[in-house]
Formats: structure tokens, sequence, C-alpha cells
């Protein structure tokens, strides 16, 4: 009775695993049945430019968001610097800042009617731009930097955890044999930290291949561009689905190469790094130099934005349309708030099958579940039209068959689209928050909940989730926030006259008004800073 149970639990999770696959299985499907002629035609032309853009844009953030992130890991893991709790969660904040949104204000300020050159121009008399040089913000190194002064916190954050974890008698070693600080960084902690740096980098290159919003304002056609000017202005879903394949193979290739660098990782041994009091303290030109750097960073990359953003709020608050405002953030709540439960509901079968039956071979497919969130949000974008165009046609023909009036695009055109989107997108997020709360369960409380005669779902319900609510409610937050951030998305799914905060923004920013765009955006970046507070103060639990 038992193994019929089992097979039935595990036969339930995988259907429930290739529904959320589906809309990958459904892209590849398109993409390998259709002709490629429209394909053929961008590869003559513009395909091969649209690659090495997107190739080279993920190679400058990659490397800038290391140059960033990576100096401030290492200083606040091993040194004791002044404000070191307000710096620490201070660096992670401009990953609550919409990367389009930057790009605009920094071009609003240095390009050539901004603030900065009519400063320069009034200064030294310049009268045109013939007279001096200044770098154009409006091309493939200005997209990078952007990218990387909203994303280096994901560098600074895997490094920071990984320089904290290491042994404090390496460093010792080292220094009893003579290296000083740099040679011990090279030769010790660096190579050391190299798994958590790679992730940050696969993180920070997935992120870069998924932006649509910067590298659109800045001109920059990358393929995510390309799969939107396919659908949108083409209307050619089948060559959408066939660049969408050729973007999942960059994605997969980054996770195949980041499983390979922790191939043969073995860890002999682990500490929790320099307790925090005993950390050496900086002092003179190394002290204000570190500082100087970790606070200028934090600056340019929220502070800054920040108060650019309310300025421009507070000079069009006679202009805002209070009523527009208040739908749009409606609509962006409904989302989030249905995203949210939603998937934090359908990822407690499958957390549940891999705690019972952890040594099925079987349960090693429900992985798939979770590789949603490996996909930019164009590409499962346009894998959920195919799907559900297709049921839209078919329901009305068969509603049709039988006289009745058609309904129309049910699936299509209404949220149902974008909510599905974001669930497929974002359930791994409550997996891995569901998963590391469940793993901190004893199982000794499952054999005596078995004993009692609770299993599997009484048991479930009695035992677990009262002890992971809290990871729960920390996976349904995330997803909350990144549903209320979802640009690429939103604009390929959303209904008809119907806009969310990211949708209306990036309007604003496309068509130089962020000036009426500016409270939208600072909405989204304030309901952005609750969760990265609450990860901020879980990892100072966890590390230090």
């Amino acid at each position: 009775m038992a193994v019929v149970r089992h097979r039935r639990w595990l036969a339930g999770s995988g259907a429930l695993a290739l529904l959320l696959f589906s809309p990958v299985m459904a892209l590849l499907i398109e993409a390998f049945s259709s002709d490629a002629g429209l394909l053929q035609q961008l590869w003559q032309t513009v395909l091969p430019t649209y690659l090495f853009n997107s190739l080279a844009l993920v190679t400058l953030v990659v490397i800038f968001a290391v140059l960033l992130g990576l100096p401030c890991g290492w200083l606040l893991a091993n040194y004791q610097l002044p404000g070191h709790r307000y710096l620490e969660w201070a660096l992670i904040l401009p990953l609550a800042m919409p990367a389009y949104v930057v790009a605009y204000i920094y071009t609003d300020l240095l390009d050539y009617t901004g603030w900065l050159q009519i400063q320069l121009r009034d200064l030294f008399g310049w009268q045109s731009a013939a007279d001096y040089w200044f770098p154009d913000l409006r091309t493939l190194g200005g997209a990078a930097a952007m990218l990387a002064l909203v994303l280096y916190p994901y560098v600074y954050l895997l490094t920071r955890a990984g320089f904290l974890e290491q042994s404090i008698n390496l460093q010792d070693a080292g220094r009893m044999l003579g290296a000083n600080h740099w040679r011990r960084f090279f030769r010790i902690s660096l190579p050391l930290v190299r798994p958590a740096l790679i992730g940050a980098m696969i993180l920070v290159a997935m992120e870069t291949l998924a932006d649509f919003g910067t590298v659109s304002y800045f001109a920059v056609n990358t393929l995510t561009t390309a799969i939107t000017d396919a659908w949108l202005g083409y209307g050619s879903l089948p060559s959408a689905a066939q660049l969408s394949v050729c973007l999942i193979s960059i994605v997969v290739l980054l996770i195949l190469l980041e499983k390979m660098s922790r191939r043969r990782q073995q860890i002999f041994q682990k500490g929790n790094g320099i307790p925090v009091h005993n950390r050496p303290r900086l002092a003179g030109s190394k002290l204000m130099l570190s500082l100087g750097y970790c606070w200028l960073i934090v600056f340019l990359g929220f502070f800054l934005p920040v108060l650019v953003l309310l300025d421009y709020a507070l000079s069009a608050l006679a202009e805002q349309d209070w009523p527009a405002l208040l739908q749009y953030s409606f609509n962006s709540l409904q989302i989030a708030l249905a995203v949210a439960a939603l998937a934090a509901i359908l990822a407690l079968p499958l957390v549940l099958t891999r705690r019972l039956l952890p040594n099925k071979p079987g349960v090693q497919a429900l992985q798939i579940a979770g590789i949603g969130y490996a996909m930019p949000g164009t590409v499962l974008a346009i894998g959920i039209l195919i799907p559900f165009t297709l049921g839209d046609f078919l329901l009305n023909d068969v509603i049709a068959a039988f006289g009745w009036q058609e309904p129309g695009l049910i699936l299509t055109g209404t949220i149902f689209a974008l909510v599905c989107a974001y669930v497929v997108r974002f359930i791994a997020i409550a997996l891995g928050s569901q998963e590391s709360s469940l793993a901190r369960i004893s199982f000794s409380l499952d054999m005596v909940s078995r004993s009692l005669g609770y299993y599997p779902l009484p048991m479930f319900a009695r035992v677990h989730l009262p002890l992971m609510w809290r990871g729960i409610m920390a996976g349904i937050v995330l997803i909350f926030i990144e549903s209320m951030k979802e640009l690429p998305a939103a604009l390929l799914l959303r209904p008809f006259n119907f806009e969310t905060l990211p949708t209306i923004v990036y309007q604003y920013v496309k068509t130089e008004q962020l000036q009426l765009g500016a409270l939208p955006a600072l909405m989204i970046v304030l309901v952005g800073l609750l969760p990265l507070i609450f990860f901020n103060r879980s990892l100072e639990r966890g590390i230090t």
C-alpha cells in the first residue's frame, strides 16, 4: 500500500513539474518544427551583430561587476571598517533599482544637454561639442556600466559569504610563511572563493541576457531585443521561438560551466571567518580609500538615482494622473500577490516529494520545475504564447461548433497568461526557500509522525508546515517583489490597455518623460527594499 501511495505521489508531482516545464517544451517544438526563412534572413543580415553584442555585453558587465563587487566583499569580510553594519546592507541596495531607470538618469545627467556637460562648458568656456571630448553613454559600454551598477551586489554578496566561510587558520599559515596581504589574497583567499565568484558571475551573466529595458533604451541590439522585434515587429512567432532557443542555449551553457567549475571542488577545512571584533582596522589613506570606494559605489548605484527620482517626482506632482497611477499600482499588486500565492502553493507538493522520496530516480526529474528561473522573461513569454494561442483557437472552434458565441482570447487576452509566465519563472525561488527550511527539520520528526499514523499529508500539515512557515513566507515576499519588477514578460503578455508599474515606467523612459514616471519608479524601488533588508539580516545571522 505504501509503495502504491509513493508511486501516485511521485506521478502527481512529476505531472506538475512537466506542466511547469511545458512552456520550454512548446518553445523547442515550435522552433524545430517551423520554417527558418526569416531566421535565415536575419542571420545573413543582422543576427551575427545581435549575437556579438549579447556576448560582448555579458563579458563587459561581468568584468565591471567583479571589479565593483569583489573588493567590497573582501574588505567587509576581512577588515573592521567604521560603520560596517550600515555599509553591509547599503552595498546591496542597488539591486532594488531597475536598470533602465538608472540608464535614463545617467543619460539625462551626462548627455550633451545634461547637467554635467553644461557645467563643464560654463566653467571652461567651451562653445560646442567640437571643443572637447566626452564619453558617449549611449553605447554598448555605457549599457554595460549601467547594468553593472545594479548587478554587482550579486558578486558582493556571494564572495563576501565565501570569504567569511574561509578558515582563519589558512590566513595564519600564510602570515607564518611571510606572505603579505596581496599575496595571501591572490594565493589563498581568491582561489578558495572561486566557486562563489563563478556562481555570481553566472547570475550576473543571466540577468544581463534577460535585460530588455536598458539595451532597448540605449539602442544596443541583442538577442533579447531581436526576440521582441521578431514577435512585435515582424509578427513571426516561429522566428521569435528560434531566436529564443539560441538564447536558451547560451543560458544552458552558462549553467553547465558553473556546474563544471564545482565538479572537483572539495572542502577540507571550513570556518566562520574572522570575528568582527578580531578583524584588523585600517587607518590613514588605506581607510579613506576603502571607505570612499565602497560608499562611492553605493552612491552611484542607489542614492544618486533615488535623489534624482525624488526631484523628478516632486517637480511633476501637479501633472501626475493619480487615478491612473492607482490603477497601475493595483494591477501590479494583484498580479504579484496572485503569483506569490500560486508559486508557494505549487512548490509545496514538489518539496514534499523530494523530502519523502529522496532516493527515487524520478525525484531528480522534479528539478525541471525550477528551470524557468534561468530563462529570460522574453523567452518565457514566447513559450507561454505558443500553447496559449493554440488553446484559444481550439477553445473558440469547439464553442463555435456548438453554435454558441465565441468567448475570444480567454488565455492570451487576459492576465491569466501573465500570471502563468510569472509563476513558471519565479517558482524556483519558492522551491529554494521551502527546501532550505525543510532541510533544517530533523528526519526523526518524520519517523515519530509515521509511528503515530500521520503519513504523508497529515504529517506535512501538522509537523512540517508550522516549522517551515518562515521559509515559505520568505519565498512569498521575494516572489512578490520580483513580480512587481518584471518587465519583459509584462511587455509581451499584458492585455490591451493593461499597464503595470514597470511597463508604464518603461514607456515614460522611452519617451524621455521620466519625470512623470518617477513616482511609480520610486514605488518599485521602495517595495524592493523590504526583501533586501530581510535577506541581509538572514545573511548576518547565518554567516557573521
